[in-house]
This record gives structure tokens, C-alpha cells and sequence, in this order.
């Protein structure tokens, strides 16, 4: 596949290499041919705006600069975040609202989805615990600044 839009479905994105990324799914895993940062500026464009520009909405939103969530629907209030620093070309990217539990395993941590599927990220437990909250407090505030009309 050479193309990838996010979805509800989308659970992690995992890069493989420069210019390949591992999709999990709620229902499919498969291979990517774009790079994680591609599709999630291709994925932001289609929700109408672009990576930077959801990058500067959180900034916006939370004062957060480093490792920020983004939200790539504000309609569904559609978070991910970012595993280290989106620079570096080892950054997996989660989806928030698709996270069912997280633990501790090792030094690294175990998330698993709602579909009950797991996967191991290399990244310690406090910092998927510290994107959470991060992540948590981006949801808050697009629910409350965008509150839906009655009528």
C-alpha cells in the first residue's frame, strides 16, 4: 500500500524503516510505503489543517512544545501521540482514544487496544503514562472549546 489516511480503526503507527510504516489496525495490521510523519500530515490535511499546524493548536491549547499529542479530528476529538520526539525516525505514534490498558513490562511498556490486541513499545511506562495525561488534557480541551449547540 502506498497511501494511508487515519482512521478510527488506526491504533499505532510504527515506523519500519525511513520511508515504511507498520499500521496497526482495530482489525489489520499491514505495511505501509510512506513514512509515519507523511501520513500524519496527509491525515491532518484531510481534517483541514497540516501537521504544524495541529502541532501549533496543542501549543495553542496546552503550552506543550515537546513530544505533543495532536488532535487530527477536532469533529472526534482524534488524538495521537508521539512515543519520543517526532525528529526521530524511531517515533511510533498512538492513538489515544484507542488505548484500552497500558503496563509496565521491563523497561519497556505493553499497550494494549480496545480490540484487546498488544503491542510493545520501546519506550518506558512513565513516558506512555506522561503522553497520556498530555494526551488527556488536549481531549479536555477541545470538548470544552468547541461545545456542541443545542438545536
Amino acid at each position: 500500500m502506498n497511501y494511508y489516511e487515519i482512521n478510527d480503526n488506526t491504533c499505532a503507527l510504527v515506523p519500519v524503516s525511513e520511508e515504511k510504516t507498520k499500521v496497526y489496525e482495530l482489525d489489520n495490521t499491514f505495511i505501509v510505503e510512506q513514512n509515519v510523519l507523511k501520513i500524519l500530515n496527509n491525515s491532518c490535511l484531510k481534517y483541514g489543517s497540516s501537521y504544524a499546524g495541529r502541532a501549533a493548536a496543542t501549543k495553542y491549547a496546552t503550552g506543550y512544545t515537546h513530544k505533543a499529542p495532536i488532535c487530527i479530528n477536532e469533529n472526534k476529538v482524534t488524538i495521537f501521540f508521539p512515543t519520543k520526539s517526532p525528529r526521530l525516525n524511531t517515533c511510533a505514534w498512538i492513538n489515544y482514544n484507542n488505548i484500552y490498558i497500558y503496563s509496565k513490562l521491563d523497561k519497556r511498556c505493553s499497550v494494549t487496544f480496545k480490540n484487546k490486541k498488544t503491542i510493545v513499545i520501546n519506550v518506558s511506562y512513565l513516558t506512555i503514562q506522561n503522553q497520556m495525561f498530555r494526551s488527556s488534557r488536549l481531549e479536555y480541551y477541545f470538548n470544552n472549546a468547541f461545545p456542541q449547540s443545542c438545536g
